[in-house]
């Protein structure tokens, strides 16, 4: 059963930082490219970043571009997204899935909340 835990979330001033992780369970991890995703309220969910299954290839949102960053830990099964510079228009839940740009599984972890507000 596949499982997406995501943490590392929080609130967090205009300008900070922020290190979201994403454990995964269930599936071949290292073979699998994995994305990250956020959703703000009334809004559809919003492809962030991309990384290969072997963390060759990356590819980030023009939104985020410059202040994210997307790594991996294939002993650890877990992927992480380095926030930097974050803005009010950050705020969202962020969810991880496997997929180069895209999902494969239907079934989404809980995400964690951020919130980037003075």
């Amino acid at each position: 059963q596949v499982q997406l835990v995501e943490s590392g979330g929080g609130l967090v001033q205009p300008g900070g930082s922020l290190r979201l992780s994403c454990a995964a369970s269930g599936f071949t991890f290292s073979c699998s490219a994995m994305s990250r995703y956020r959703q703000a309220p009334v809004k559809e969910r919003y492809l962030v970043a991309s990384i290969g299954s072997l963390s060759y290839m990356r590819h980030f949102s023009d939104s985020v571009m410059g202040r994210f960053t997307i790594s991996r830990d294939n002993v650890k099964n877990t992927v992480y997204l380095q926030m930097n510079s974050l803005k009010p228009e950050d705020t969202a839940v962020y969810y991880c899935n496997a997929g180069w740009k895209t999902y494969v599984y239907e079934n989404w972890g809980q995400g964690t909340q951020v919130t980037v507000s003075s």
